[in-house]
């Protein structure tokens, strides 16, 4: 940085007078006003000034005659954009412009360039050079600005062309893996561009397991066993398995903030094992190693699983057939940083994941983290990369260290910020009714699909409950200004023609102590904000899922007498 970007209060006038008296006057002028002003010895020495750093040059006209202007005139020329070098030229009394044809060369030489005719008035020289002063301080604002509007579009640029090669990176690598995964990988790749496809496939599954349930407890009641009770069994695990594996690629297309929770980071890497073992394929192996006595760790857990899939890939690609990734997490306190990417000295729990690849030359290592960088051929794609990974461990308030050796394999290590609370575990805490329901309950289902709605209705029989059912917004509605009491509303939160969460905010308007609870196949929690995670139920789900969602939906009503018949609901008592 020049010294042009220094102050107000450091700004500096050169001033070049090599005869008489002109450059005392003038550095005597400016000092009375309080502006800086040096004078110089020569022609050379101005040139030099200039290039160390000052926002304004005085020099009289006789100064140029004979002086080798070359230098200044190539540093005037090379200015940048947003630089317009003021010039202050003092001239002869009776030389004015229009009879002087040093200031039309002057003028064409140096661009920005003011005559003032000797003698002057101190007020008009001092009135000259404030006017040249602030115009170079907009000159320098206008820098600022300019690159400040360069960075946030750079910086815009980059974060969108990173989520866009990440999302095609993903695409590309997943193309690789086993037939079924490549399945899931279309579906996924589709609930990105709508989170209906996943809402409609969670219903068929609903409607799967649910029947599946039922005609389980037939044959049990009915004493069929054999084939059919197989065939029935491999049905439901068949169906368990896509739900879960539906659930687990569908969750990487989130485009959500970080929501961090206190982890058990052993469970967390524990369960990728068999997405990380189908993403690898047969020809690498994999081992976990997971410390004991593991602290707990405060992170976004879905975005941490995003990273170590990443590099896992990034590991798989630098291994031949038969190498080993090794997942491993440790306690770890750390001293002072040794590089940028390092978190600040603390205890963390750190995620390792190493390879027995390739490694890294010093060359990559020094640029690993650099946005867009890649040693993959082109058309392979790059994965997340690691300035995803590094900007996901800052932002959680941890960092990486890479641990390297050419030829011998790779070490990335993630650290997070250790917690000291206890792990956030769903509530499982709530009564279950089971199959003997503690209080009576008439329970409103509302669902577009005339399916799912059956199944849930069933279920909700099984389960002892009094059931009526919508198949529509309006429906509902009908239903709840009718003289039928209502106990409980099972919302499907995405329907036509009128939303579950624009359904829930008319009812609750109009029957406050209604408990509601909302029956959803979204991926996209996102789309749920502003609802507890309480009053939800994701499909595809279970008897007693159900079962416990009810209960706690309706041991959180008001206490009161139940309605009797021909009453309206128990909201609007």
């Amino acid at each position: 940085m020049t010294r042009q970007d220094q102050s107000v209060t450091a700004e500096r006038t050169l001033i070049l007078a090599p005869r008489g008296r002109d450059a005392m006057l003038a550095q005597s002028i400016l000092q009375e006003a309080d502006l800086r002003a040096d004078i110089c010895a020569g022609f050379q020495d101005l040139v030099e000034g200039i290039k160390a750093g000052c926002e304004l040059a005085i020099v009289t006209e006789e100064a140029f005659r004979g002086a080798e202007m070359r230098t200044l005139v190539d540093w005037v020329r090379a200015q940048p954009a947003w630089s317009d070098f003021p010039f202050i030229v003092l001239t002869e009394h009776g030389g004015g412009v229009e009879r002087n044809p040093l200031a039309s060369q002057l003028t064409d030489a140096l661009g920005s360039v003011s005559f003032l005719e000797r003698p002057f008035h101190p007020t008009t020289l001092i009135s000259v050079v404030r006017t040249h002063l602030r115009g170079r301080r907009r000159q320098y604002e206008c820098r600022r600005l300019n690159e400040e509007l360069e960075f946030r579009v750079q910086e815009r640029t980059q974060e969108l062309a990173a989520a866009n090669r990440q999302l095609l990176a993903q695409m590309e690598e997943r193309e690789r893996v086993e037939s079924t995964l490549r399945q899931m990988q279309r579906l996924e790749a589709v609930g990105q561009l709508t989170s209906g496809v996943a809402h409609d496939f969670n219903n068929l599954l609903t409607v799967v397991l649910g029947n599946v349930s039922f005609m389980e407890k037939d044959f049990a009641a009915r004493g069929i066993d054999g084939k059919l009770s197989q065939r029935l069994h491999f049905m439901r695990s068949a169906a368990e398995r896509g739900a879960k594996l539906t659930d687990q690629l569908l969750s990487f297309s989130r485009r959500q903030r970080l929501e961090p929770k206190v982890l058990d980071l052993n469970h967390t890497i524990a369960g990728m094992r068999d997405l990380l073992q189908s993403t690898m394929g047969g020809s690498i192996r994999i081992e976990t190693s997971l410390a004991e006595n593991l602290w707990h760790a405060l992170v976004d857990p879905t975005q941490l699983e995003l990273a170590v899939l990443n590099l896992a890939i990034n590991a798989r690609d630098a291994m031949d057939v038969g190498g080993l990734l090794t997942v491993s997490t440790h306690n770890a306190t750390l001293g002072e940083a040794a590089a940028p990417e390092e978190p600040v000295a603390g205890d963390y729990v750190e995620v390792c994941v190493s390879d027995t690849g390739s490694g890294m030359s010093a060359n990559v290592r020094a640029r690993v983290f650099e946005p867009f960088f890649t040693t993959k051929e082109v058309g392979k794609g790059s994965g997340l990369g690691l300035s995803q990974v590094l900007g996901f461990a800052k932002q959680s308030n941890g960092g990486v260290r890479i641990d390297t050796t050419e030829g011998e394999g790779t070490s990335i290590r993630i650290f997070l910020p250790r917690s000291d609370l206890a792990e956030e575990r769903p509530d499982t805490g709530a009564e279950d009714f089971g199959d003997d329901p503690d209080l009576p309950a008439r329970i409103l289902v509302v669902d577009d699909d005339d399916a799912v709605r059956q199944v849930v209705a069933d279920m909700l029989r099984e389960l002892r409950y009094d059931v009526l059912e919508s198949g529509s917004a309006g429906a509902a509605f009908d239903v709840l200004e009718s003289k039928e009491p209502v106990d409980l509303l099972l919302l499907d939160f995405a329907m036509p023609g009128m939303s579950g969460a624009e359904v829930a905010r008319r009812v609750r308007r109009r029957y406050p102590r209604l408990p509601i609870l909302f029956v959803t196949g979204y991926a996209d929690r996102t789309l749920l904000n502003g609802i507890d995670e309480a009053q939800t139920l994701g499909k595809p789900f279970q008897l007693h899922d159900l079962a416990s969602k009810i209960a706690q939906a309706l041991n959180r009503r008001p206490a009161e007498a139940p309605p009797a018949r021909n009453e309206h609901p128990r909201s609007a008592v």
